[in-house]
C-alpha cells in the first residue's frame, strides 16, 4: 500500500510540475480547446516568442472557429518565418474561412490574398498536398467572374494525382461531383479505392450513392464492404 500511495504522490508531483504548455497540449489532444486556449495564452504571456506554442494556440482558435484569431497567430507566424509553407497554408486556410463566413464583397476582396497564401506554400514546398487541395476547392467554389475555374482546379488535381494517386483520384471524383457529373466521378471514387483501400475512400463513394445518387442501400453494402475486408 505505501508503495501505491508513493507512486500517487510522485505522480502528483510530475502532474503539478507541467508548464502551461504541456498542459495545453494534453488538453489539445483531448480535443479539449476552450482549455487549451488559455494554457496557450497563459504560456505565451511568459514566452510570446514560443513559435509552436503560437501556432498551436492558432490551430486552437480554428478548431473553436474564432478565424479571426487563428488568422492573427498564422500571421505571426509567416511573418517571422516566411519560407515555412506549413504556416501559409494555416494562414490561407484562416482567411479563407474568414472569407466563407463574410459577406460577398468582403469575401471577393479576399480571394487574391488566400489565393497568394496557398500559392505560396507550394513555391516553398511543392509537394504540399493540403495546399493543392485548398486550391481545388477555391477554385471550384468561386464564380467564375471572380477568378472561378474548372480548368484550374483540373490542373491541380492532376498535379496531386503525380505527388499522390489517392489524393488525384479523390480531388478529381471531388471536381466530378461538385459539377454534377456523377458517374464520372463514381468511376474516379472507385479508382481511388483501389489503390488507397481506406476508410475515406469508401466513405466518399458512399456519401456519393447515398447523398447524390439515391442510392442508400448501394451505400450501406459498400460501407459492409469495407468494415468486412478490415476486420482485425
Amino acid at each position: 500500500m505505501k508503495y501505491f500511495i508513493a507512486a500517487l504522490f510522485f505522480t502528483a508531483i510530475q502532474t503539478g510540475a507541467q508548464t502551461h504548455f504541456e498542459q495545453g497540449e494534453i488538453c489539445f489532444k483531448k480535443q479539449q480547446y476552450q482549455e487549451a486556449k488559455l494554457l496557450f495564452e497563459q504560456h505565451l504571456k511568459q514566452q510570446p516568442n514560443d513559435l509552436n506554442a503560437v501556432e498551436y494556440l492558432g490551430d486552437t482558435q480554428s478548431h473553436l472557429g474564432n478565424w479571426k484569431s487563428a488568422l492573427q497567430q498564422y500571421q505571426k507566424l509567416k511573418e517571422r518565418k516566411p519560407t515555412v509553407a506549413e504556416y501559409c497554408y494555416k494562414y490561407g486556410g484562416a482567411m479563407a474561412m474568414m472569407a466563407k463566413e463574410s459577406n460577398v464583397f468582403k469575401a471577393l476582396s479576399m480571394v487574391s490574398d488566400i489565393k497568394s497564401a496557398f500559392e505560396k506554400a507550394l513555391a516553398l514546398n511543392p509537394k504540399h498536398l493540403g495546399a493543392r487541395w485548398a486550391l481545388i476547392e477555391l477554385y471550384i467554389q468561386l464564380p467564375s467572374l471572380a477568378g472561378g475555374s474548372e480548368k484550374q482546379a483540373l490542373r491541380y488535381s492532376n498535379e496531386l494525382l503525380k505527388i499522390s494517386a489517392v489524393d488525384g483520384y479523390l480531388s478529381r471524383g471531388h471536381i466530378e461531383e461538385y459539377y454534377g457529373r456523377y458517374p464520372e466521378a463514381e468511376k474516379q471514387y472507385k479508382k481511388a479505392i483501389d489503390i488507397g483501400n481506406s476508410a475515406t475512400t469508401y466513405q466518399k463513394l458512399a456519401n456519393l450513392y447515398k447523398n447524390k445518387m439515391d442510392q442508400p442501400e448501394k451505400a450501406k453494402q459498400l460501407l459492409a464492404l469495407y468494415n468486412e475486408k478490415n476486420k482485425s
